[in-house]
C-alpha cells in the first residue's frame, strides 16, 4: 500500500502490483515471459509499465530480480529470474510451497546484499562473477556444472559438507 506513496504510480495500481507478486508466487522458479505475465495482469502491449512495476518491487525489498551477466543492470532489460526476496516473504504471500524456490530464495536472500548474483548459462547462480552454484535437495549432482571451474554445489538435508558440496543451511550465517 506504500509503495504509491514512494514511487510515481496510482494508487489503482496497488491491484497490479499485487497480481504481480501473486504471479510470481506461483512459478517454480519464475523465469518470467512478459507477454505472459502482460496479458494475466490484464496491461496489454505495457512494457514499461510492467518494467517499472518489477523495478519498483525490487527496490521496495519484495522482489530480488537478477539477470545475466551481459545484461547489465538497466531496468528495461528483460530479467532471467525473479525471486521474492525472502523465505518469510515467500511464505506469507504464496498459497504453494515449492522446496527448490524456496532453497533458491534463501540463496539469493543470504548473498543478494553483500555479493553480485548474475545467471549463468550452467548451474543456477554466479557469485562475484567468479563462482558457480546449483541449488538443490541432498541427492544434487556435480552433473550440470562438473566442467566449470570453482563450481559448487549447494545442497539441503545435508548436515556436513565434502568437497565441493556445501551445506544450504550454512549460508544462513552471511546473514
Amino acid at each position: 500500500m506504500d509503495i504509491p506513496s514512494i514511487f510515481p504510480i496510482e494508487y489503482d495500481s496497488i491491484n497490479n502490483l499485487k497480481k504481480l507478486v501473486r504471479l510470481i508466487c506461483a512459478s517454480h522458479p519464475y523465469t518470467p515471459n512478459l507477454k505472459e505475465l502482460l496479458a494475466k495482469m490484464n496491461m496489454q502491449d505495457n512494457y514499461k509499465g510492467l518494467y517499472r512495476f518489477l523495478e519498483y518491487l525490487n527496490r521496495a525489498k519484495v522482489f530480488n530480480i537478477i539477470r545475466a551477466k551481459t545484461k547489465g543492470d538497466n531496468i528495461f532489460t528483460k530479467p532471467d529470474k525473479i525471486y521474492l526476496n525472502n523465505t518469510n516473504l515467500h511464505s506469507a504471500y504464496c498459497d504453494t510451497h515449492n522446496i527448490g524456490t524456496s532453497r533458491e530464495v534463501f540463496f539469493t536472500s543470504m548473498l543478494k546484499v553483500a555479493h553480485n548474483l548474475t545467471i549463468p548459462k550452467k548451474g543456477d547462480f554466479t557469485v562475484d562473477d567468479k563462482y558457480t552454484f546449483e541449488i538443490g535437495g541432498k541427492n544434487k549432482t556435480f552433473k550440470q556444472i562438473k566442467d566449470i571451474p570453482d563450481s559448487f554445489v549447494v545442497a539441503d538435508d545435508i548436515e556436513i559438507g565434502s568437497g565441493n558440496k556445501i551445506p544450504l543451511w550454512l549460508f544462513g550465517f552471511l546473514y
